[in-house]
């Protein structure tokens, strides 16, 4: 696979990542067996960043990243989070961006993932309660001390970015991006990566699952799985998507390429490093496969014909959680 410099920092990942939260939470039944042997084959094909999150389970995502990766923590680029904060006995008690809370954190990942440096660290979401500047600033001294490498931020403002990144250089910004949501393009948040060198990696990048073409109904969901209250995949919104994921098969179809390797490739020619979930190594492989998928100009103008910026009905979560993003 492709290596990509992400951000302007020194890091290198494989142009497509793996995002691992679906193995341990959120998306209906879980296989540990089956996710260690999809981390396994993610690796074989050249993914080097495998992205978690201390609120993944919380912490038996971390945990599964560290079984899979022992004896091997070479081969790999590790991201997780942190600024939810979590007690030690899986208590969610909200945001927390204080420098204390986050140097516990951290102290805990480690542990969990079972190494002695995370490579980018993120604040998972702005805490409202605390400068920017104080919460990055801590996220920095785990930098000095050797416990990090580099640092990042997700679902941040354009506002937020700068200030942060003038505490200490992000290397990457992560945030929703896809066919189905192409916010950063009208925020500001894409001008000020482009302009500040700071990578974008792009979770969701098939909506969820929408963008497959394997979902035809919100009954295929599992009663614990979490689109059964996101606002896209519920009554007219899912109608309207459903069909803009039709148009969108339909070129894939006439590519020979799968509507997932459509979506993933247009996201990798926007620039970003997508991290598809699946905690399936048989998607993980039709994912991996958009990687040598070639987007032409002919392919964006059909794109943008049938799956234009603000195409998706709906909002991406439901109205709780919708308030912590752009922090």
């Amino acid at each position: 696979m492709e290596l990509r410099a992400l951000g302007s920092q020194g890091l290198q990942v494989g142009a497509e990542g793996l995002g691992c939260m679906g193995m341990s939470a959120f998306y209906g039944a879980t296989d540990e067996t089956e996710s260690l042997a999809t981390i396994d084959r993610a690796l074989e094909l050249g993914v080097t960043l495998l992205d978690t999150a201390e609120g993944y389970g919380p912490f038996v995502n971390e945990q599964l990243v560290g079984k899979a990766i022992a004896g091997r923590r070479d081969q790999v680029v590790i991201a997780t989070k942190t600024g939810i904060e979590i007690d030690d006995d899986g208590a969610v008690r909200g945001h927390n961006g204080r420098r204390s809370y986050i140097h516990r954190a951290a102290d805990r990942s480690l542990r969990h993932l079972g190494t002695d440096h995370i490579d980018l660290y993120y604040l998972h979401r702005v805490d409202p309660d605390v400068p920017i500047e104080e919460s990055i600033g801590a996220m920095a001294e785990l930098v000095t001390a050797g416990k990090v490498r580099y640092l990042g931020i997700s679902e941040a403002a354009a506002a937020t970015i700068r200030r942060a990144h003038a505490v200490h250089p992000l290397t990457a910004v992560q945030t929703e991006y896809s066919l189905f949501e192409r916010g950063l393009e009208d925020n500001g948040v894409q001008a000020t990566l482009d302009e500040l060198g700071i990578g974008l990696v792009a979770y969701s990048p098939l909506g969820r699952g929408f963008l497959s073409g394997a979902i035809t109904s919100p009954d295929d969901f599992a009663e614990d799985d979490f689109r059964r209250t996101d606002p896209r995949f519920q009554g007219e919104n899912f109608a309207s998507n459903l069909a803009v994921v039709d148009a969108v098969r339909r070129l894939a179809e006439a590519k020979k390429v799968t509507p997932s390797q459509l979506a993933l490739a247009w996201v990798l020619r926007r620039g970003a490093v997508p991290i598809p979930g699946t905690k399936r190594r048989g998607y993980l492989e039709e994912n991996i496969a958009a990687t040598g998928v070639t987007i032409t100009d002919e392919d964006i103008a059909a794109i943008e014909a049938v799956a234009p910026r603000g195409i998706a009905s709906g909002d991406r979560y439901a109205a709780e959680y919708m308030r912590n993003l752009n922090g």
